[in-house]
């Protein structure tokens, strides 16, 4: 029989999901906040949700850190549950909350990890495109290089929603929003030859509406996108510290290095707010800091 606590965190879902659109893997972080929060309280003498203060919040996320949580997850535990509390206040579960008084810390936004041109170069030249699956891993290069997709969003990909003729894919993005891209014309080619020539071998006598599959026919995984990333790095001799959206923040460093505009940028990685795209200003910022320290006579 669910308690008080596992109602709440259900409405909360609800809330979540359905008002928000939040994903699962985004429900699933909210929740084991929230839960080790209210887990807190019940140490705390017991302590009820509407009796929560400030003052039992800073002690959580002291609590937290002792335990080596990283300042950043602090910030989004702290966030997390100040967002439980305000949604409580607005479905009149609670009249107020004093917690929500507590300021979330700025946090210095840490810069991604980007790769040369050179660099996506070599790496999707590597795959050996005179195999069906060598030619689906350098279609997969190509279309994330040139569009900066998310992983989830390129997995998720259907075959419908490649438009080659036209040269642009519809995307279901964060929040079930849609956005059309455009695709480069090498792209394009790359695509084509995978079409026609890779996917019905891979997939056999099988059949899927996902764009790109595994050797069983089922829809590329995240963990399986990741592998074939890392396997193309160590062959084409890339010692960067590198992550599965690696691709699409180098996508997105190398077109504001070439002159585009930073709204049109925003518009094609499908950010809400502006200043998560300015992150990839600073990334070019501090290559050229770089280069000049390397070159300049008093660098």
């Amino acid at each position: 029989m669910k308690n008080e606590s596992d109602e709440l965190i259900d409405r909360y879902y609800n809330y979540l999901s359905v008002e928000r659109r939040l994903s699962a893997n985004t429900l699933e972080s909210y929740g084991r906040d929230i839960k080790k929060y209210l887990i807190f309280l019940e140490s705390r003498n017991n302590r009820s949700v509407a009796a929560s203060t400030r003052l039992d919040l800073l002690a959580f996320i002291n609590v937290e850190k002792k335990r080596g949580l990283s300042s950043r997850s602090c910030a989004r535990a702290l966030s997390c549950v100040k967002t439980f509390f305000k949604f409580l206040v607005q479905d009149g579960v609670l009249k107020k909350s004093l917690i929500l008084d507590v300021e979330t810390p700025r946090l210095e936004k840490k810069l991604p990890n980007v790769l040369s041109v050179d660099e996506v170069e070599a790496l999707i030249a590597t795959p050996d495109t005179d195999t069906a699956l060598g030619l689906r891993d350098r279609a997969l290069f190509e279309l994330l290089y040139a569009t900066g997709l998310r992983v989830s969003e390129l997995v998720s990909l259907t075959v419908n929603a490649i438009n080659v003729e036209a040269g642009f894919v519809l995307v279901m993005g964060k929040g079930s929003k849609e956005r059309v891209i455009p695709v480069g014309e090498e792209a394009l080619k790359w695509l084509r030859r995978y079409l026609l020539e890779a996917r019905q071998l891979i997939l056999r006598a099988r059949t899927s509406k996902y764009l790109f599959t595994n050797r069983s026919g089922a829809r590329l995984s995240r963990q399986g996108f990741w592998k074939i990333v890392k396997k193309y790095c160590l062959k084409a001799g890339i010692v960067k510290n590198i992550s599965p959206h690696t691709l699409r923040h180098s996508f997105a460093s190398h077109l504001l290095a070439g002159g585009a505009d930073l709204r049109s940028v925003q518009t094609m990685l499908g950010h809400e707010d502006i200043s998560t795209t300015q992150i990839y200003t600073h990334v070019e910022k501090e290559r050229l800091k770089t280069i000049h320290d390397k070159y300049h006579p008093r660098g």
